[in-house]
């Protein structure tokens, strides 16, 4: 069972920045893709990020395009998501998530297999 730590949510004004990073429990365990996704009160979960373990290969959602970046630090299991410009629309509780193996799709959360218990993240206006 792979457990993900999350961490970096808060409050902060709109423009404003967060980090948010995401820890995996095993060490030795090295996932395919680490995505980030995101859900408001009353919404359906929503595709933030993605990122391609091997190459660093990265995905966003149009909304975050620009503003939002994902990276890792593969030598200790540990992605990041580096919120710039931040909105009221992104008010939401920040999930990570793991895929073990190679999907596509990878902005479909069905693809992933383990999940962080999420951040809150609100910015206000």
């Amino acid at each position: 069972q792979v457990q993900l730590v999350e961490s970096g949510g808060g409050l902060v004004q709109a423009g404003g920045s967060l980090r948010l990073s995401c820890t995996t429990s095993q060490r030795t365990f090295s996932p395919y893709t680490m995505g980030w996704f995101r859900q408001a009160p009353g919404k359906e979960r929503e595709f933030v990020a993605a990122i391609r373990w091997s190459d660093g290969n990265p995905l966003y959602a149009d909304s975050v395009k620009g503003r939002f970046t994902i990276s890792r630090d593969s030598a200790n299991n540990t992605a990041f998501l580096q919120m710039n410009s931040l909105k009221p629309e992104d008010s939401a509780v920040y999930n990570c998530a793991v895929d073990v193996s190679y999907s596509y799709s990878i902005h479909l959360p069905r693809h992933y297999d383990y999940w962080g218990q999420g951040t809150q993240v609100t910015v206000s206006s």
